[in-house]
């Protein structure tokens, strides 16, 4: 995750742990696997992120430890992703070595998020959702009127950042502070608090994706309750429930959590 390798380069540097390269891809052409800007960190025993796996990356790794143990100033270096690298992309990419200094860091801008998600209910499902999001560079606010559901803080190693627990008791209040274009997830432990929130939501109308858990019944339901207070069909239209691409089936937390998580990442802004 890219926001886990900038933190580390600040760690890195603020403890003077040992000195680093950082290998930033700065030109992507073609079939490439990865795009500009993506950075990882390379020191003499450690290597942290990834410019694309493979033998490119291999080969930067060598080339940032010679830098290393050689004293290199900075440089870039092209390669073209073919038979010379013994990977068939087709595409070409040229990286950039520079040592990790304050330069470095300040040069290095925190990840956009690849959308903010309100996720209601701290529940098993909820938890395993989390778990997978604790791995992509977005943004979370977890809700639940349960303090107690919520994983102890070591849960998670490292600790994300950007997810945060909130504990509240009117949690469909917490619809209005996300911000326009916010992705949700209604999945508490009460029908009625489901409701609630649903209603919040579709008042709001300017989400980026809503999702239900539930059945198709249950959606059924909620419509026909939303449509008495007046809701515009072309709203109603936008609630996903069920939640999660279709094709995945279990009822399984963790195999619901997969599924859902892929629909966030399929309804995220291109280039996100």
């Amino acid at each position: 995750m890219d926001r886990h390798v900038r933190r580390t380069a600040r760690a890195w540097r603020h403890a003077a742990r040992h000195p680093a390269v950082v290998v930033q891809v700065v030109e992507s052409r073609g079939s490439a696997p990865r795009h500009a800007g993506t950075r990882m960190l390379v020191s003499a025993r450690e290597a942290v992120g990834t410019i694309g796996g493979g033998h490119l990356e291999l080969k930067a790794i060598d080339a940032a430890r010679a830098m290393l143990a050689e004293g290199q100033a900075a440089f870039q270096r092209h390669y073209p992703l073919g038979p010379a690298l013994g990977q068939c992309c087709g595409g070409a990419v040229t990286l950039a070595f520079d040592w990790l200094d304050d330069a470095a860091l300040a040069a290095w801008p925190e990840p956009e998020p690849m959308f903010h998600l309100q996720l209601y209910g701290a529940g098993h499902v909820g938890q395993a959702i989390v778990r997978l999001l604790a791995t992509l560079d977005c943004r979370v606010d977890w809700i639940d009127e349960r303090e107690d559901q919520f994983p102890p803080a070591d849960a998670f190693v490292p600790a994300p950042d950007h997810i945060c627990a909130l504990a509240v008791d009117a949690v469909e209040g917490e619809v209005d502070a996300a911000p326009p274009g916010a992705f949700y997830l209604v999945l508490t432990h009460s029908h009625d608090l489901d409701l609630r929130i649903t209603e919040a939501i579709l008042k709001r109308g300017d989400f980026g994706f809503f999702g239900l858990i539930g059945s198709a019944t249950k959606r059924a339901r909620f419509v026909h309750r939303m449509e008495a207070k007046g809701m515009a069909p072309d709203t109603l239209a936008r609630m996903h429930c069920p939640i999660g691409v279709e094709g995945i089936t279990g009822k399984e937390p963790e195999v619901i959590a997969m599924a859902v998580v892929a629909q966030l990442l399929q309804q995220r802004r291109p280039g996100a």
